[in-house]
């Protein structure tokens, strides 16, 4: 019995890196690659609530790479921000008046109207942290973004223009 375990041990020890990197190739061509962003935006924002870009432009139907980077010092709780991106004509302050009350879904809210009308959004983030989202627009127009952590939007929003 020991001699047939001790050839087993072997044959598994053998056999163990060949199988390893058969599936390390596998799951290497497997792996889809990311589209490139055609155009990168950077935005921060800090403990004076306030975004360092008001306004951006972009061209309709490229893909967009928005990072987000919270300069502050302060944790989210006391100063957490986030970037939402809202479909043309959305009511600002309707909206961001039921994202005040969203907490337990990061200050988005639930209704099906509201949901809708995010094109995009990043995490609620606390001092030093980063987010970064991916986006596309297809229709020409000014789009808004807001900071729906409560409080914030009448101060934090810019506009995005797409060409």
């Amino acid at each position: 019995m020991k001699q047939l375990t001790t050839k087993l041990f072997a044959a598994a020890l053998t056999l163990a890196p060949a199988t390893l990197f058969a599936q390390s190739d596998t799951a290497t061509t497997e792996k889809k690659e990311a589209k490139k962003a055609d155009q990168e935006v950077a935005i921060e924002a800090n403990d004076q609530m306030q975004f360092n870009k008001k306004a951006f432009e972009i061209k309709a139907g490229d893909t967009i790479q928005l990072t987000l980077k919270h300069v502050g010092k302060l944790p989210k709780i006391a100063m957490g921000h986030n970037l939402v991106i809202l479909q043309k004509g959305t009511n600002l302050a309707g909206w961001a008046s039921k994202a005040m009350t969203a907490a337990a879904t990061d200050y988005i809210p639930v209704d099906e109207a509201s949901k809708k009308a995010v094109i995009a959004k990043t995490k609620v983030l606390g001092g030093g942290e980063t987010d970064s989202i991916t986006f596309s627009i297809k229709e020409a127009g000014e789009y808004q973004y807001l900071c729906s952590f409560p409080g914030h939007f009448a101060i934090m929003q810019g506009k995005i223009t797409v060409k």
